[in-house]
């Protein structure tokens, strides 16, 4: 697995708190679609969202795959991945504890009381993020393929 801590140095402490309902960029969450601790992260995101605007991608389909292929950095990334201006000159990628923090910050209310997780060293965050990442599939399960959003929030998936 590669280390992304200079990878991300575009990221800032005070980045955005989310993205406007019209925005015609929201962020896109991009998740492996296999897992079973990731398919609940994605249900818990889509039920506190109260913009409705993020989007969700498997890293198993074209969306990730494509925007892998922009970013070479994160190839070996083992990962969830927030994209913001997806597919335009200011595409930006948040990864591994980052990517938390923003959806927390993006969910708001209780939930940004995650990001004061930002007061610990990022090696330190990350590398529990990565702890945990290791045995997610023994702990949370595995699917045999991805499994299908409902249809009430199937057009905020992207493939």
């Amino acid at each position: 697995m590669v280390g992304t801590g200079d990878v991300m140095q575009q990221e800032q402490a005070g980045d955005r708190q989310g993205r406007n309902p019209g925005d015609p960029h929201p962020p896109v969450m991009l998740y492996d679609g296999l897992c079973g601790f990731c398919d609940r992260t994605v249900r818990l995101v889509l039920r506190f969202d109260r913009r409705r605007t993020m989007r969700f991608a498997a890293l198993q389909g074209d969306f990730a795959q494509n925007t892998l292929q922009r970013h070479a950095q994160l190839r070996g990334v083992d990962s969830l991945i927030v994209v913001e201006n997806a597919g335009t000159g200011q595409e930006r990628v948040h990864v591994r504890s980052e990517a938390v923090l923003f959806i927390a910050r993006y969910l708001g209310g209780a939930w940004k009381a995650a990001t004061l997780m930002r007061i610990l060293p990022r090696g330190l965050r990350d590398g529990a993020y990565d702890l945990f990442a290791r045995h997610r599939y023994r702990i949370f399960g595995r699917f045999d393929t991805c499994p299908l959003p409902a249809p009430d929030v199937r057009a905020r998936f992207l493939d």
